[in-house]
């Protein structure tokens, strides 16, 4: 699984996310999908096009097919730069995109194109989801676009919110964040119907009262955009660590990577993972230490 947050106040956005990549294999009898294997080295955040104020972060399934979401997305990064010849039509041009056809494009590709034929035959298909942060050409403050597929259905591309309100989403693993924002965990609506009688039909509006009570409140429109990436790391890190000491596979993990984008400096990475060794690399820029976030760099892979 994943922790994928996204930011989003007056002076930018701020998406951040674990590195754990859980591989999930067909069971040959029963079709059932299994977890295979956990690494922690998967890419999840991307800039969707080099130069431009617009990247997306991922959760769920870490591959469709042979192929990453990470290679899926840089396909598609190609597209959007004109690399690829077949698709000069996706080409994205600076003074003329919007952040929501964006969105639809990465959804026509990723969920129309690659994601029904390779799990049309599955009888259990791995969920996964995408969001799509950014300025639109001219556009004072950003959006936000969300798109999840579950049992094989995509809702979305879908507006987060209005483009002059600010918030903080999450998703992927979301047990430690509904808990520590929300006030209450997910088993909250069980235990309110088997211990307190609460009828099924009034178990959403109770839990929306609890919510409206004991909801933390995290985010400030006006708040720097530094304090944004601070507490992107620290629920990124505190998701990990609920992971770790929690009972069950640490389905969280492995270094947080969090990129910021605003009007002004557009996309930049804050903290980031490279996998190239420097001195065996002498004319690139990456190498296989974890930077600090300090260390900051537009440069994409």
């Amino acid at each position: 699984m994943t922790i994928a947050i996204s930011i989003k106040i007056n002076d930018g956005l701020v998406l951040a996310s674990d590195s754990a990549s859980t591989v999930l294999g067909q069971l040959p009898h029963t079709g059932e999908l299994r977890v295979l294997n956990v690494y922690n080295n998967a890419v999840k955040v991307f800039n969707l096009r080099k130069g431009f104020p617009i990247g997306a972060i991922t959760w769920g399934s870490g591959s469709i097919g042979q192929d990453s979401i990470s290679t899926i997305l840089k396909d598609l990064r190609e597209r959007f730069t004109g690399d690829d010849p077949n698709h000069k039509d996706w080409q994205l041009k600076k003074d003329n995109y919007s952040v929501e056809d964006v969105a639809k494009r990465l959804k026509e590709y990723v969920f129309d194109d690659l994601y029904v034929k390779a799990f049309r035959d599955y009888p259990h298909k791995p969920p996964l989801g995408f969001i799509i942060s950014g300025y639109s050409a001219s556009a004072s403050m950003g959006d936000e676009y969300q798109i999840d597929i579950l049992n094989g259905n995509c809702n979305g591309p879908r507006l987060l919110r209005k483009r002059e309100e600010s918030g903080l989403t999450w998703a992927g693993e979301p047990e430690a964040l509904n808990r520590l924002i929300i006030g209450f965990g997910s088993a909250m609506g069980t235990v309110l119907k088997q211990n307190f009688g609460i009828p099924d039909n009034e178990i959403d509006q109770t839990l929306s009262i609890m919510q409206q009570n004991l909801q933390a409140q995290f985010i400030l429109p006006a708040m720097p955009l530094q304090d944004a990436i601070d507490l992107a790391e620290f629920l990124a890190d505190l998701t990990i660590k609920f992971a770790r000491f929690r009972v069950g596979a640490p389905t969280v993990g492995g270094p947080i990577e969090i990129a910021a984008i605003s009007k002004h400096e557009g996309f930049r990475w804050v903290q980031r993972k490279y996998y190239f060794k420097k001195e065996l690399n002498p004319e690139g820029k990456f190498h296989r230490v974890y930077e600090p976030k300090d260390n900051q760099s537009e440069e994409d892979e």
